[in-house]
């Protein structure tokens, strides 16, 4: 792109190559300006997706707390606190991974499978046993709530990157083009003044 501060070739070809160079530039804006909607409408259902997450969140840790509550008041919290606990190694974090403008957003969902009927502790007060639901229940939903949360930064880091372009398109490049082009212009509407009066006066010698 010619400098306005150096040297700038007014020639008609030059206009030509650097108005070809703007319209490559504004296509290049308008697929960054596109990407950025459709960025910011993906963060928008990941929002709404996490709010709902937290809402459910929220709900189970006070269930949990109230389950923790009973337990307490029917074992005793020593008591408690050495009853078997139920073992996490056999579960799988299942994900579901989707490509978005080339991002990888994903969904996970906690899979808890059930160990052998021997190794499942016993948990004889019906207290214990639902404490013990509510907490997993927890795991489940914050297993859920990291992969969104995941997402979003993702999201967001992209969508700053993506909005730093299209802004230095916008307010620098497509600019710094349009003065070049009115520059060029104007030199080549001088040249051609003075050319026209050149052959004026080579017409007027001759007569």
């Amino acid at each position: 792109m010619p400098d306005i501060g150096g040297e700038v070739l007014a020639t008609r070809v030059a206009f030509l190559e650097l108005r070809d160079e703007r319209r490559l530039v504004e296509e290049g804006y308008e697929l960054l300006d596109e990407k950025r909607v459709l960025l910011a409408t993906e963060i928008l259902r990941q929002l709404r997706n996490y709010l709902t997450l937290k809402d459910e969140l929220e709900r189970g840790e006070k269930q949990a707390t109230e389950a923790l509550e009973a337990a307490v008041d029917a074992y005793g919290f020593d008591d408690l606190t050495v009853e078997p606990k139920r073992n996490l190694e056999r579960a799988l974090v299942q994900k579901n991974t989707q490509g978005f403008l080339g991002l990888e957003l994903v969904d996970a969902a906690l899979e808890e499978r059930e160990p052998p009927a021997g190794e499942i502790p016993l948990l004889p007060l019906p207290e214990a046993r639902t404490c013990s639901r509510a907490f997993r229940r927890l795991i489940v939903g914050r297993t859920a709530m990291a992969a969104c949360v995941a997402n979003l930064r993702r999201l967001s880091r992209e969508y700053v990157r993506t909005e730093r372009r299209a802004r230095a398109l916008e307010n620098v490049v497509l600019p710094e083009i349009d003065q070049s082009l009115r520059f060029i212009e104007e030199q080549l509407d001088a040249v051609d003044q003075e050319e026209a009066i050149r052959v004026r006066n080579a017409a007027g010698g001759r007569d």
